[in-house]
């Protein structure tokens, strides 16, 4: 009879990756909580105000920008919905190809992603810095940027 899997000693990559996945949501959630709650801001729309603000002219295709968050095509559609209605991001067309619709961060996005990005920081330091020391943090970056893709990209939670 095969043991259950309960029963079977715990492999190493499976423990990282159950406190990575674990630790992922927890952040994440406190950290959206107070962007929400001082903001009004998802830390999705906080990321795709970000992407746009460092993006050439402040714009992406709507493709691009979902390849950059991760997004599927309908989680791009609402995300931007939310971000439209609120005044935050525009649609914008290319003069080449009418077929080709841009995301643009908009004067008010800007100042909104320059507010919430200084509390933002602060929080993410806050929480972090609450229970790692400087170089376990260096670590703790240098370890998960060898897994693929995630150490491609800015960095940065401030507006370029």
């Amino acid at each position: 009879m095969t043991q259950l899997l309960t029963e079977q000693p715990i492999k190493p990559a499976v423990r990282a990756w159950t406190r990575l996945l674990r630790a992922y949501a927890l952040t994440t959630r406190q950290l959206s909580a107070e962007l929400q709650e001082e903001h009004g801001l998802t830390i999705n729309d906080f990321e795709a105000l970000l992407v746009l603000s460092n993006a050439e002219g402040g714009r992406l295709k709507r493709v691009d920008l979902a390849r950059n968050l991760l997004l599927t095509p309908s989680g791009i559609t609402r995300l931007l919905r939310g971000l439209e209605d609120a005044g935050l991001v525009e649609r914008a067309s290319c003069a080449s190809d009418l077929r080709v619709t841009y995301a643009q961060i908009t004067d008010a996005g800007r100042d909104k992603l320059e507010t919430a990005s200084n509390a933002h920081i602060a929080s993410i330091c806050a929480l972090l810095e609450e229970h790692f020391a400087g170089d376990e943090l260096d670590a703790i970056a240098e370890i998960l940027g060898k897994l693929p893709g995630v150490a491609e990209g800015d960095e940065s939670c401030s507006p370029g």
